[in-house]
């Protein structure tokens, strides 16, 4: 089967093109895929609904990542599908289709990076640019047994690329290699990779072990064997709720709902005169997100962005530039296809996704989602969360320490 036929299996581009390599640097050789909600010279960014396309023109420039990759003698292939204006988890697009996950074929991708994850995990590309605002590179890479990187929030830019939610919103990136990943960021961040780091305390967050299904903490104890095996005596329990001084008994619900309140307010803010004015069709699920986000009550407003301060000051003075958390990427493996239901506030998987991907978003801080175990089969990532701006040292653990674990159970 020709490579054009795996592309149609895949599900995963809403386009394919040959995007040329502009010079010569680390990125040679490479083949890579954009995701639908990143500008590409002369062609339209859909966001993953045709009115958005028919309503907006051309871009008359790349995304500044898009050309960070170019120079660094990279080649596009394409454009990738993705969630409806980025506002999902799943990777169903009632327009475009749901992506392939090769790993476990009758499951969802993940959103909303899902025809980047897919590309990369079907072996289209090298390497996929997605974004992620609550989890849109990290969960799809946990779904599908790739590699994920989201950057500190501000690492990379994102002019070019449509917003969801501006002060959660990152370019971010997945590869099946650790190496190729580490070389990606480091080309997108503008910064050097150590040949080596040091590496401080490793911090297993309890508190966000604890909601997850027990399938998946019970494989992820193969990974933490093997970080600990790798750094010998830097691993210690902690909870995040003795970081902020936050009282016992609520987990991870607060930053789940601080995570939320703020994300919701930004998206209506952003995309809602659009929205309302030009009164586009949506699929079924997003139409829903969307009335939910029209009607939210900003009352509690002001509340999150002061709770989401308090927190980000706490991990800044709690992380040393050496430190890591550790924890669950995802709650559950794949959802199966159609499971999630139209009303995202139905039922405790989006809570508990978020809970989990909100650690790095409310603190902007760095996370790579490793795909080291597996139930059955069916991928499950473990992640590292690094200090405020700390992306080099990240990246260096990935180019070096972290690529002697392989591809592992994913």
């Amino acid at each position: 089967m020709g490579r054009n036929s795996h592309v149609d299996e895949s599900g995963a581009f809403v386009e394919t093109f040959v995007l040329e390599a502009k010079g010569e640097g680390i990125l040679s050789g490479l083949r890579f895929g954009a995701k639908d909600l990143i500008d590409i010279a002369g062609r339209k960014t859909s966001c993953g609904n045709p009115t958005w396309g028919d309503t907006h023109p051309e871009a008359a420039a790349n995304a500044v990542c898009v050309d960070q990759l170019l120079w660094a003698a990279a080649t596009c292939a394409g454009k990738t599908v993705t969630d409806e204006l980025a506002f999902a988890l799943n990777g169903e697009n009632f327009f475009y289709g749901t992506p392939l996950n090769p790993k476990a074929p009758d499951r969802v991708p993940g959103g909303s990076s899902s025809g980047s994850a897919s590309a990369v995990a079907c072996g289209l590309v090298d390497f996929a640019l997605g974004t992620d605002t609550g989890g849109s590179v990290r969960v799809p890479a946990s779904n599908c047994g790739i590699f994920g990187y989201r950057p500190t929030h501000g690492a990379i830019s994102v002019a070019g690329v449509n917003p969801l939610a501006p002060s959660f919103d990152t370019v971010g990136a997945l590869a099946q290699s650790p190496e190729v990943l580490s070389r990606v960021g480091s080309v997108l961040v503008g910064c050097d990779i150590p040949s080596h780091v040091d590496v401080g305390t490793i911090y297993v967050m309890e508190d966000a072990f604890n909601i997850v299904d027990p399938d998946v903490r019970e494989a992820l104890l193969g990974p933490l064997r093997l970080i600990e095996e790798l750094f010998p005596g830097r691993a210690r329990t902690a909870r995040l709720e003795d970081i902020v001084e936050e009282g016992a008994g609520r987990g991870l619900r607060n930053w789940y709902e601080t995570y939320g309140a703020i994300q919701w307010a930004e998206i209506w803010s952003c995309l809602g005169s659009w929205v309302e004015s030009v009164k586009p069709q949506f699929g079924p699920r997003i139409a829903m997100s969307f009335e939910l986000v029209k009607n939210y009550d900003r009352k509690g407003l002001s509340e999150a962005v002061s709770r989401r301060e308090r927190y980000y000051q706490a991990l800044r003075k709690f992380l040393r530039p050496t430190d890591l958390l550790c924890l669950p990427t995802a709650p559950t493996l794949a959802p199966l296809k159609g499971a999630l239901g139209l009303d995202r506030t139905k039922g405790d998987y989006y809570p508990r996704a978020l809970s989990l991907t909100a650690v790095a978003g409310i603190c902007r801080l760095p996370q790579v989602s490793l795909p080291l175990a597996s139930v059955n089969g069916i991928p499950i990532g473990i992640s590292l969360v690094a200090a405020h701006g700390c992306d080099g040292f990240l990246l260096a653990l990935l180019q070096s320490t972290l690529s002697e674990l392989g591809s592992g159970g994913g």
